[in-house]
């Protein structure tokens, strides 16, 4: 739905992303997103955007996966410039 809303938008120059919310585990006491196993170490900067029309579609996934390591994934309708400024403005 969010891919055809922004294809069929006439001005097709914004589209709106939200931060999908976490779900808290009762036997963790502890909310918390599933990456499907690409994020391995809990940290507030791991993140998912979604479309707000289709929140089961993830359009980008960031999170800790060692000391100093992150892993970066994302769809259309991102480039990877676009997804690597969002994920570096997690830093600031």
């Amino acid at each position: 739905k969010c891919l055809k809303k922004r294809l069929h938008n006439k001005t097709g120059d914004f589209i709106e992303l939200n931060t999908k919310r976490p779900d808290f585990n009762k036997d963790q006491n502890a909310y918390e997103l599933n990456f499907h196993g690409r994020v391995t170490k809990p940290s507030v900067k791991n993140f998912q955007l979604i479309c707000p029309n289709n929140p089961n579609q993830t359009v980008m996934l960031f999170g800790r996966t060692g000391e100093d390591s992150f892993t970066l994934d994302y769809s259309f309708p991102l480039c990877a410039l676009q997804a690597f400024a969002i994920a570096l403005s997690s830093f600031l």
